[in-house]
């Protein structure tokens, strides 16, 4: 039976408090928060508008579009159709709920919708997810209404959640086969996969993925093989079994205990509409838990089970009615921790202060950091450049980054494996923008060292020698203690042929190690390596500051056992030493780093990392 007008009132002014707070805190982070890569690189699809994409349907670059022709090039543009569908999900979730179980339990479930994580914080970034989630409830609503009686608008109603689903991404294949695994466990579901109307809407549906199969057909099906192979190993592995912490620490302990226990009872509900709900969430959500032995480790996947929580949130109020009320109470509360997290953790992103503080974090939100700092350094080379210089990117990341900041969606690239770990070489090299090496004219080479592993960042600089016939001294960017950090190599428009590589620099600092506890008075120890012409000076730094010289030259072999191929000629001579001072410093954490000067003149920055000066004894 419902419960009282009063608790259905209370309920409903709070789920529209909570949903006017989150969307209004929303706007404010988005308005705020840097583009992420994958967002640059939709908007740079929308730039070009197509029927479908290498990584992904068409849906995403299209909203992408949408956002900035309405709005302008900025990222609260570019976010808003995403925030509005979003802004959807809560409001779809309870009618849903108060249609099957009553007004109030519809509005607790709307609030629990905001306060999940994963849900609340949806749509603060211009991804795929926003519209998967509506297309999944879509879904969800029209199944519930099928099992309750077929009609014209109960099929309607599911053939758009199945094409808004389709145009959203590859996962939705997910929803698509649980939902009609679920339908087909169910006497009243088979007997709805009877009716013709629902066949049409399924095949109103499939027909959404023409563009996706058109495009897969004309290029040798690199999107399916990406999506379905190349990014999955395919291979038993252990990291599976950390889904469950994952998921629980994500959706938050509680909540993701509240909603395992709403669907596990459910399961055997008297009512169809009760069963399709704890199928469709539970078999989603196992089945992403089995599928993380296997798949891909390397990329986020944490989100990939949300569609699952939708299912299962209109069952929630009656499971939690059999909570203890102090138990109910601590749910909410730590579901509502764990939103003020998850945007927290965007707002933070968006913060140059307390981002530079988390760089030597392994939480550092490297995908948010500096592009801003980048772009204005890129002008500033363009200007003091002959007109007409073409900016050229070593990866998609850059390209798309730099694209929306300047405008110009058509930054080339080059072969960078970047570009191929996230499904986009093939887009790039439909587009024309993947650049094989030097071409006429003047040309600005803009190189994110940083998303290079140390061990690998030789051999890349190599391949750009070799691909632009030797490389000028570069001016480095930093941003956060240069754990971003990006190298701008100005290159003439008629290359000068040399027998040697002079590569950047590379260097370490084997002690102290970061985040080491030190004296005040402290060794420095290293080593320092610039192909081609060798170190010259080493440079202590300080928080930037210089304060010690280096004795340079120690043996250490070591280094070039591990870059073989290195032509540094003060080999194996590349180690250095320094004592430092801080006496004069205020205990507490600082930042070492180096600066690097080469025999050709030039001059370096490395990255800095933490160490904690102890104070006076």
């Amino acid at each position: 039976m419902e419960a009282g007008a009063d608790d259905a009132r209370s309920a409903q002014l709070a789920f529209w408090v909570l949903w006017a707070g989150v969307f209004v805190i929303k706007l404010g982070i988005a308005a705020m928060l840097p583009l992420f890569v994958d967002e640059a690189f939709y908007w740079q699809e929308g730039q070009h508008l197509a029927a479908a994409y290498s990584d992904l349907p068409g849906l995403t670059a299209w909203l992408a579009r949408l956002g900035v022709e309405v709005g302008g090039n900025h990222p609260l543009a570019l976010r808003m159709p995403f925030l509005l569908l979003a802004a959807l999900v809560p409001l779809l979730v309870v009618r849903i709920t108060a249609r099957e179980y009553g007004r109030r339990n519809g509005w607790y479930a709307g609030s629990f919708t905001l306060l999940l994580p994963l849900a609340g914080s949806l749509g603060l970034l211009a991804l795929p997810d926003a519209p998967m989630a509506l297309a999944t409830l879509m879904c969800v609503d029209a199944g519930v209404r099928l099992l309750r009686r077929v009609d014209a608008s109960s099929a309607l109603e599911l053939a758009l959640g199945l094409a808004v689903g389709a145009l959203s991404h590859y996962r939705f294949i997910a929803v698509i086969a649980v939902g009609f695994l679920a339908l087909a466990l169910l006497p009243d579901g088979r007997r709805v996969l009877k009716d013709v109307r629902t066949w049409t809407a399924i095949a109103f549906g499939a027909s959404a993925w023409a563009p996706l199969i058109a495009w897969n057909f004309d290029n040798a099906d690199a999107g399916l093989r990406f999506q379905l192979v190349d990014r999955h190993p395919w291979a038993f592995h252990g990291d599976g079994i950390l889904f469950v912490a994952i998921q629980a620490l994500m959706v938050t302990p509680l909540l993701f205990a509240a909603l395992l226990h709403a669907g596990w009872r459910a399961r055997l509900g008297a009512l169809p509409s009760t069963r399709y709900f704890a199928l469709l969430g539970l078999l989603i959500v196992a089945g992403f838990f089995l599928l993380g032995f296997f798949a891909d480790t390397e990329r986020v996947s944490f989100h990939w089970p949300l569609p699952g929580y939708l299912a299962l949130l209109p069952l929630l109020p009656a499971a939690l009615a059999t909570w203890p009320r102090w138990l109910r109470i601590a749910t909410a509360a730590l579901a509502a921790l764990g939103l003020v997290a998850s945007l927290g953790y965007y707002a933070a992103a968006s913060t140059p202060a307390l981002r530079a503080r988390a760089a030597s974090n392994k939480w550092y939100p490297s995908n948010f950091a500096g592009w801003e700092t980048l772009s204005e350094a890129v002008r500033g080379e363009l200007a003091r450049m002959p007109p007409g210089t073409r900016v050229i990117g070593d990866s998609f990341k850059v390209g798309a980054e730099l694209g929306f900041a300047l405008g110009n969606p058509d930054i080339g690239v080059l072969d960078h494996p970047l570009n191929r770990s996230h499904g986009r070489a093939p887009q790039l090299r439909l587009w024309g923008l993947e650049v094989e090496g030097r071409e006429p004219g003047p040309a600005l080479l803009v190189v994110a060292a940083s998303e290079v592993k140390l061990k690998d960042l030789l051999a890349h600089y190599q391949r750009l020698c070799s691909q632009f016939g030797g490389l000028p001294p570069p001016r480095v960017v930093d941003i956060d203690h240069g754990h971003q950090r990006f190298l701008l190599f100005r290159l003439p428009a008629q290359a000068t042929p040399t027998a040697t590589c002079v590569t950047p620099v590379l260097a370490y600092i084997d002690q102290p190690v970061k985040g080491a506890r030190v004296p005040p008075r402290f060794t420095v120890k290293g080593w320092a390596i610039k192909d081609g012409v060798g170190i010259e000076r080493v440079q202590v730094l300080l928080d930037g500051n210089p304060v010690a010289d280096a004795a340079y030259g120690r043996p250490n072999p070591g280094v070039q056992s591990t870059w073989a191929s290195s032509t540094d000629p003060n080999h194996p001579n590349v180690g250095f030493e320094a004592v430092v001072d801080a006496s004069g410093v205020a205990p507490g954490t600082h930042w070492l780093g180096l600066r690097l000067h080469g025999a050709d003149g030039s001059v370096e920055d490395w990255q800095q990392q933490p160490v904690e000066i102890a104070g006076p004894r």
